[in-house]
């Protein structure tokens, strides 16, 4: 790669490698040679070695290895040309510009310079405005109440645009920039009659760095009453939303050390998340994740908490960035907050070290969108079951391992209650196969009760004398709680409870299109007369069923823990499971023969 007499070659022999390396990995001399662990594999054991006279690195692990460019190629998921420059801007090195091949890509190299020289003249300008100004300490006030401190602003570089209209512009100018960059820098707008005044007014400003540390951009939030109450600059020869990541610059070390980011939306979540510890936090810059943000994080890493607003729009968000991120085989998690709370106002409430708990318990992607999908469709019927496979089953056909697709049909028909054969076939099949939606045939539509719950039922509805007897048995057992018949028993024990008759045409007008088809066949079956005994065992089978449902749920919980190491969690959750399966064994001791029924 660097041919002798290159600027490629000189700059490679004026790099220590030691030292580049030393950027990202943690080395201790060893003999000869610097020694570490490899930051492309998981290892307790260092096995990374550079070696400082002949400037090359090794894994005797994993077997990576090369020169100072190779390594910066790798880490940093660089081109030739991009880990060059990146290498002589760590050795402070000046490269010679490439020749422009034309007069307009040469204008347009000189307006990016110019661009970049005039946001740092802007960056401090609004740096000088928050701290030296009157109408600055009003934004210090503002920033201090929501926790930011003085220490915090100089970080992030906090500033402050005054309400004048064109104190930058006269700034800018003053430095000497034409109307024409000044125009291109989106800093600077121009009204219907021709005159120049600031895009930012009256507003606290957060400059938006490239991933190199260069800021291209700002984003404003105003004081006062005005809209929008965000403002970000536009798109600039410099500045392209799709492709920046608020705070990327800052969180890359942290990102390859803890291999995972936390992605949120705001400035200022991003901020306090930042100062409770999570230095691997990047934010969205408030607009949608796009595929040229999810490859940029890629660089870096491919596990990602998301961490957005738990309001409706904050989980439409964190789903259309579920459906971006899975694609691109990322590894998800979600953060849940509570109603009413963003990332920000949960570190300011409840603390920084609340904020760290909140990330150890993030959910698998899949198990929040369970839970989503738990508050949108009534999942005691079959219509609504496949209504909420329907809703997840676009995010799992973006997963591109088909293996990893596969290891998630058990999680979802669990999460969902699908022990239907024929649904559960039809699970199996849409996800293997990356089907993003279920058609719903007659099959599927109608509720595959067991042999005991039709039996039950049956008994119920034909036997007046012992009616109420199992009632109250049903109601105290809560035994047909989760079955596809239980709206239907719940329509007769509120029957019942009126005091009414127990009428098959009123019991049905309250149900939905299949239950009514089940309720109306098992009203006319024919078969031998039931007895109380015998409805008893239908109940215990029914109940067994419940058992074991709970048995299933908490040995998934106990999986969860482990996956977190969360050894406290995984011990309550043990000794729950050993009083449950004592209590179990002692039902099937009473219940033997009952439970046989299937």
């Amino acid at each position: 790669m660097a041919e002798p007499g290159s600027i490629a070659e000189k700059v490679k022999q004026q790099a220590d490698i030691v030292r580049i390396v030393g950027d990202y990995v943690r080395l201790k001399k060893a003999g000869q040679n610097f020694m570490g662990l490899c930051p492309f594999h998981p290892e307790k054991t260092p096995s990374f070695a550079v070696h400082p006279v002949k400037q090359f690195y090794h894994c005797f692990g994993c077997g990576v290895g090369g020169d100072v460019f190779q390594f910066v190629m790798e880490i940093d998921k660089l081109t030739f040309p991009e880990a060059l420059r990146a290498v002589a801007d760590k050795i402070g090195m000046p490269l010679p510009e490439r020749r422009p091949r034309t007069p307009e890509e040469a204008k347009a190299t000189q307006l990016r310079t110019l661009l970049v020289e005039l946001h740092e003249h802007a960056v401090r300008f609004f740096a000088q405005q928050l701290l030296q100004t009157k109408e600055g300490a009003l934004a210090r006030a503002y920033l201090n109440d929501r926790g930011l401190t003085d220490e915090v602003m100089r970080i992030f570089e906090l500033g402050y645009a005054p309400g004048t209209g064109d104190a930058l512009l006269r700034k800018l100018r003053e430095i000497g920039y034409k109307n024409e960059v000044l125009q291109a820098s989106g800093l600077v707008n121009r009204d219907d009659r021709g005159a120049f005044y600031d895009r930012f007014r009256r507003r606290v400003v957060f400059p938006i760095a490239n991933e190199r540390g260069k800021v291209v951009a700002f984003g404003g939030r105003a004081l006062g009453e005005d809209m929008p109450k965000y403002l970000n600059s536009p798109e600039t020869p410099i500045y392209s939303k799709s492709r920046i990541l608020y705070n990327l610059h800052r969180a890359k070390e942290a990102l390859r050390r803890q291999d995972y980011a936390v992605l949120v939306e705001g400035y200022l979540d991003c901020i306090a998340v930042h100062t409770a510890g999570v230095g691997n936090v990047v934010a969205t810059c408030g607009t949608s994740l796009t595929d040229l943000q999810v490859q940029l994080l890629g660089r870096s890493t491919r596990n990602l908490v998301v961490s957005f607003d738990p309001d409706a729009a904050g989980a439409a968000a964190t789903e259309r960035s579920l459906n971006l991120v899975l694609e691109q085989g990322f590894q998800v998690r979600v953060l849940t907050l509570e109603p009413g709370t963003d990332p920000d106002s949960f570190v300011r409430r409840q603390g920084a070290e609340a904020y760290r708990e909140k990330l150890k318990d993030s959910l698998r992607y899949i198990d929040y969108l369970l839970l989503r999908v738990r508050g949108l469709y009534d999942l005691k019927t079959q219509e609504g079951k496949v209504a909420a496979l329907n809703h997840l089953l676009p995010y799992l056909a973006r997963v591109p391992n088909r293996i990893q697709r596969a290891e998630w049909v058990k999680p979802v028909a669990d999460g969902l209650g699908i022990d239907d054969a024929l649904l559960l076939q039809e699970l199996k099949r849409a996800v293997v196969g990356r089907v993003e939606k279920l058609t719903v045939s007659e099959r599927l539509q109608r509720p595959a009760a067991k042999i005991a719950e039709r039996r039950l039922l049956k008994i119920f509805l034909d036997h007046e004398e012992f009616r109420p007897d199992l009632a109250k048995e049903l109601a105290d057992s809560g035994a047909h709680r989760g079955t596809s018949t239980e709206r239907i028993f719940e329509a007769c024990l509120s029957a019942l409870a009126s005091g009414g008759p127990l009428e098959v045409s009123a019991l049905a007008e309250g149900l939905e299109e299949a239950e009514r088809k089940l309720l109306f066949e098992v009203a006319l079956e024919s078969g031998a007369p039931g007895t109380l005994e015998e409805a008893r065992s239908c109940l215990a089978a029914l109940e067994a069923k419940q058992w074991e449902q709970q048995l299933r749920g908490l040995n998934r919980r106990i999986e969860e823990a482990s996956r977190q190491d969360n050894a406290p969690e995984k011990g309550r959750l043990l000794r729950e499971k050993q009083e449950l399966t004592q209590r179990w064994q002692e039902f099937r001791r009473l219940h033997h023969k009952d439970i046989l029924t299937p």
